[in-house]
């Protein structure tokens, strides 16, 4: 059998976000969330679920990273909760909340796993959602302010730093499906609004970040699905080119490039956004790393989407599973781009698990899964792509947004009732990836 060799200093880890798996939602001050709103907002989310307590990794994070050592994680990625630090976004600091990420980034470093922290995964304070979100100028600053109150405190401990988690998500599935919080329809110019706003508050916690330590790296992550031609036809691969260049450049073009693409400033037409002087300078700020996330991808012909794709697997999600997608955009999206050294920071696969009367779970799909798409990427670096680590979407099973607890992401099982922790086939699988540093 052959046998796919990674790097010596390869960073194997798994991911999460702190509305997911932390739960206490009520507790030691922390404040409201847009997605504490939301998901207690009737009809936003499957059977009404919330993040309330979730996977309760607010408690239970020491028995959480004790799961990392099993795996052999050498890294784990997670991100920080704004509201429990700053339960208005602002103003006075909640400690309470500032120790559990003390405490957490301590055990961790103990255990000898490497924290990589993400300043926001989508939980906006409630309170500046209501003074207009990331289209008031103020709470882009807020945010660089928050920020630098993470780094004063966590900056001696925690090397890697990300802005943002999926900032097209954000926009988009929060202003145009309104799928997410604040659960906004169809309003494309605030979308547009909304998507400027992230861009400069990223460049502004940039260099908050660096003014409070030089010394630390500091990236972004973008979820990039992979965008393919259904043919060779030179109308379809134009076709999937244009979405890509009209649909994805939101945030690589100012951040990599200084400037909107001309082609999506085209698909704005009269709902681009407003644009301050010296913004396009302060967005493309020169990064330390690049995280990509990636799931599945959309197939064009020369009239539009395709939709199903004949003979392809799909999961849970209804996300098309193809491997080699993953190889051909992070090429694309290279060639493209002068990036920076990239992290996997998010990949994985949905499936409807269930406990064997062996007391396992069987999750043989998720497992090729992973298998499949940790060789594309391996092929990915072989063409030249500088890929530095890896992280497995997800660490556990956790709340997934407005699916709530109905969809599994976890090479970790988690018994919602009970809070019991079981490790699946696919993650024990991955422990023997990281231990030799290969994949069969």
């Amino acid at each position: 059998m052959d046998k796919v060799q990674f790097p010596v200093k390869f960073t194997w880890g798994a991911a999460t976000a702190a509305y997911q798996v932390e739960g206490a939602a009520n507790e030691d001050g922390r404040g409201e969330s847009i997605w504490d709103r939301f998901s207690h907002t009737p009809g936003h989310t499957t059977d009404g679920d919330s993040g309330d307590f979730a996977c309760d990794h607010y408690h239970r994070y020491p028995e959480d990273i004790a799961l990392m050592r099993q795996l052999g994680l050498k890294a784990y990625r997670f991100s920080t909760s704004w509201t429990r630090v700053l339960p208005t976004g602002h103003g006075p600091v909640n400690t309470a909340g500032l120790d559990f990420y003390d405490r957490l980034v301590d055990m961790l470093l103990a255990a000898n796993i490497e924290p990589f922290i993400t300043l926001h995964h989508w939980d906006l304070p409630q309170v500046l959602y209501e003074k207009g979100g990331w289209t008031n100028r103020e709470n882009l600053y807020y945010f660089a302010d928050f920020a630098t109150l993470m780094v004063k405190t966590l900056g001696d401990r925690i090397n890697k730093w990300t802005t943002f988690n999926e900032p097209g998500v954000i926009a988009d599935n929060g202003y145009v499906l309104g799928e997410h919080a604040p659960g906004i329809k169809n309003d494309r110019r605030l979308a547009r609004q909304v998507t400027h706003g992230l861009n400069v508050a990223h460049g502004l916690a940039t260099q908050a970040i660096r003014a409070a330590n030089p010394a630390l790296q500091v990236g972004i992550v973008i979820s990039q699905w992979g965008v393919d031609p259904a043919s060779n036809d030179p109308a379809d691969a134009a076709m999937a080119e244009n979405a890509f260049l009209r649909n994805d450049t939101g945030n690589f073009n100012p951040i990599f490039k200084g400037c909107y693409h001309p082609l999506w400033v085209e698909a704005a037409g009269d709902e681009m956004p407003d644009i301050k002087p010296g913004d396009m300078a302060l967005i493309a700020q020169k990064l330390d790393f690049l995280g990509i996330n990636f799931y599945s991808r959309t197939v064009y012909d020369k009239n539009g989407v395709v939709k199903p794709i004949p003979g392809s697997e799909y999961t849970q999600m209804g996300w098309e599973v193809c491997a080699p997608s993953f190889r051909r955009m992070l090429n694309h999206i290279n060639n493209e781009y002068d990036l920076p050294p990239i992290y996997i920071t998010e990949n994985g696969s949905a499936y409807p698990d269930v406990v064997s009367a062996d007391g396992r779970i069987h999750d043989e799909l998720r497992l090729d899964y992973l298998r499949q798409h940790f060789t594309q990427v391996r092929l990915a670096m072989q063409d030249g792509v500088d890929v530095r680590g890896y992280f497995v979407w997800s660490l556990m099973d956790n709340f997934e947004w407005g699916y709530g607890y109905s969809r599994r992401f976890g090479i970790t099982y988690v018994d919602y009732a009970t809070q019991k922790r079981i490790i699946k086939d696919s993650g024990l699988w991955y422990a023997r990836v990281i231990a030799t540093n290969q994949v069969d």
